[in-house]
């Protein structure tokens, strides 16, 4: 299978799942919680999962599967190939607002990315790329953005981490131009890609970052747990990722 075959095929289901899911807004969600009453999985988030796994065990049975829902969110390692899923990233926003979700895809081989995929639904924006092939927006292909210093940008923040000022988020986020906050991981990492920030610090799961870092790869940016070890891929980890002058501004004045 050609990665080009494969990526006419992921665009394919994508855009089949928007679709189910932009229905599903005119009908009544079935929400439960997860670890509380702010952690929400939907009926949509499982069915749309559900939806991917299907069809990668169709056309690519032999690979491997790590996602956010129904016993899918652990995995022993990254070898072989990997499709890490997050079905609806941003679903308190799903449920609340009906807009600001993504859903996201990652194709990882033996441990390195080789394609991404973060889909914001509602604006029927797709942002994609892959290892040594650029960044796209639908089919326009993006400019690497700015290396831009930590005094001169905006950055996406987890607000619990910015309020508690969470390994030094609050300090960080006061030396910067400003931040805001989404309460979505590819909304944050689209404005990343786009310019518009030069960096966000969260609290994340592997199906949350996978996709972003295949593209944050592309133009160049640095990213880590938040002390500046590798991500480990296997738990919820402080996350930090920015442009290579705010990266090492953040590691070596703040952590």
């Amino acid at each position: 299978m050609t990665t080009e075959k494969m990526i006419i095929e992921i665009k394919k289901w994508l855009m089949e799942a928007a679709g189910y899911i932009r229905v599903s807004l005119t009908n009544e969600l079935t929400v439960s919680q997860k670890s509380g009453r702010t952690d929400l999985v939907t009926n949509i988030d499982e069915e749309t999962q559900s939806f991917f796994i299907k069809k990668i065990n169709q056309y690519y049975p032999n690979d491997r599967i790590l996602a956010e829902e129904k016993g899918y969110d652990t995995i022993d390692s990254l070898t072989g190939r990997v499709w890490i899923i997050d079905p609806i990233d941003g679903t308190m926003n799903f449920v609340m607002e009906q807009e600001n979700f993504c859903i996201m895809i990652a194709v990882f081989e033996e441990g390195i990315g080789q394609l991404g995929f973060i889909y914001d639904v509602m604006k029927d924006e797709l942002y994609w790329g892959g290892k040594n092939r650029g960044v796209f927006l639908n089919e326009q292909k993006l400019a690497q953005p700015n290396d831009v210093s930590l005094s001169k940008g905006l950055l996406g923040m987890n607000a619990y981490m910015y309020g508690k000022n969470i390994h030094s988020a609050g300090e960080i986020g006061h030396a910067s131009m400003g931040i805001r906050v989404s309460g979505c991981a590819g909304v944050e990492l689209i404005a990343m890609l786009k310019g518009n920030h030069i960096g966000y610090i969260s609290n994340l799961s592997p199906w949350d970052y996978a996709a972003g870092l295949v593209l944050l790869d592309e133009f160049g940016f640095k990213y880590s747990n938040i002390e500046g070890k590798p991500l480990t891929f296997t738990k919820r980890e402080y996350f930090l990722a920015a442009t290579p002058t705010a990266y090492a501004e953040i590691l070596e004045n703040f952590i």
